[in-house]
């Protein structure tokens, strides 16, 4: 392989999700020092030319990108291997640490999981760390948010199949109803509407769904503007879509890291569950693939898992 090329295969092993651990063995291996100082000259994104000195170093805010593309791999394992329930309490752990624009994860956790599973999520969360889910939910968020959250994460939903449809319909209307008068009562603070999201089953709120798109043209999460009330229906009433849309979020090249470590968190948690159903939405969403996405996208031994947990579907 010319120099040229090696260049290049060796630029793309840096650019993606994770790391390209082969090519980097392959070829970084055997380049002698003039053809690693054509590298760092040659990747001006990647090392500053100091003229004073006469050398280039690396950019100290790549090297910190660099560092979280090198542990990907081992993360989707170490998060793989966790007991579910571990898994989810340090998922809500990290959320709260990362602050206001970590917790959808929360919403994910709190509405995707059965009741079982939730309950297990509180129970490891007091051997990891001596509180509660709910305490710390409440401790430490202080916006308008924390109402919604500490009832979500507090919630222990009936699971069985019978669903009234006339008291589906009847709530379908007061959520129209204080959608309709948001101006005189924002959302987070109406206790009806609280109080249906978080303690209704997920039939009786698919139902609830259904009714409110006869009554108002459009789908309820469409009609919301406040992003955790959307991702609290879109996890409750249609998950495949909410994680398909994180996943494609995830798989832009241009994210930030922490965007970017949705992709493992989605694939992990649901490749035992729904990442069959997911894998289909994605496709109906996006018109391609998600394991195509995946395979043009991430990098090195990082891709080849993601792409074993998508085959368990």
């Amino acid at each position: 392989m010319a120099f040229n090329q090696e260049l290049e295969a060796l630029t793309k092993a840096f650019s993606g999700h994770g790391v390209d651990e082969k090519s980097l063995v392959t070829i970084l291996g055997k380049w002698d020092p003039l053809e690693r100082e054509s590298f760092r000259k040659n990747t001006p994104h990647s090392f500053i030319e100091d003229h004073e000195r006469h050398f280039q170093r690396w950019d100290d805010h790549y090297v910190r990108l660099l560092k979280h593309e090198f542990v990907r791999f081992k993360n989707a394992v170490v998060l793989w291997t966790m007991h579910p329930w571990e898994r989810d309490a340090r998922l809500v752990k990290e959320a709260l640490k990362k602050g206001p624009s970590a917790y959808g994860v929360l919403v994910e956790v709190a509405c995707t999981r059965s009741s079982e599973e939730l309950l297990g999520a509180r129970k490891a969360y007091h051997s990891l760390f001596d509180h509660s889910i709910e305490e710390d939910v409440a401790s430490h968020i202080h916006g308008i948010e924390r109402k919604l959250l500490v009832a979500l994460v507090s919630a222990y939903r009936y699971e069985g199949t019978k669903v009234k449809d006339e008291t589906a319909k009847s709530e379908a209307k007061i959520l129209s109803n204080a959608i309709k008068n948001v101006h005189k009562k924002p959302i987070n603070e109406d206790d009806e509407v609280i109080r249906i999201l978080a303690t209704r089953s997920n039939k009786h709120l698919r139902a609830v769904y259904k009714h409110y798109k006869e009554i108002a043209g459009k789908n309820l999460d469409e009609d919301l503007d406040d992003l955790r009330f959307k991702e609290t229906v879109q996890c409750l009433c249609t998950p495949q879509i909410y994680f398909s849309k994180v996943l494609n979020a995830a798989l832009r090249i241009d994210v930030d890291k922490n965007t970017k470590k949705s992709l493992t968190r989605v694939i992990v948690t649901r490749a035992d569950i729904d990442i069959k159903d997911i894998k289909t939405e994605y496709h109906n969403l996006y018109g391609v693939s998600l394991p195509q996405n995946i395979e043009e996208v991430a990098r090195g031994n990082y891709k080849d898992f993601l792409l074993n947990l998508i085959a368990r579907g």
